[in-house]
């Protein structure tokens, strides 16, 4: 199921993003990147099980690698060293982030052929909406 996820997604729009930054305590400087920044996620699904997600900017390229349900290490965008898992949930790709005694949590599902990127720390929740390109 996670294969509907597979492509490359365009943002379209963004709402509520800079108070999710803020939330997890990123900086000034590193919110207003985020805030200009329209990154393009590409998702690839080996058939291993391997799964690929790079979220591709002119300031930035990050890629993450992988496996349902396993724990590992991620540095975000931000510098930020969380322990990350994914699962699959009702149909919605969950990812949550651990750090320093907080959570963050990202729901990713397919409505109506987009890509909707819920971000949620506490009680701020951010929606990015992404369109498939391929």
């Amino acid at each position: 199921m996670v294969e509907q996820f597979a492509g490359t997604w365009t943002l379209a729009s963004s709402e509520n993003f800079d108070e999710y930054m803020k939330a997890v305590g990123m900086g000034f400087a590193t919110r207003q990147m985020g805030n200009i920044t329209k990154p393009n996620l590409v998702i690839q699904v080996g058939a291993d099980g391997l799964i690929s997600m790079k979220a591709e900017s002119t300031f930035k390229t990050t890629e993450i690698k992988f496996r349902l349900g396993e724990e590992f290490d991620e540095t975000t965008v931000d510098g930020r060293n969380v322990k990350s898992t994914f699962t699959l949930d009702n149909g919605k790709l969950v990812q949550k982030q651990n750090w320093d005694g907080k959570t963050s949590t990202l729901e990713r599902e397919i409505q109506e052929g987009k890509l909707i990127a819920k971000c949620i720390m506490d009680d701020v929740v951010a929606v990015r909406t992404y369109e498939k390109a391929t």
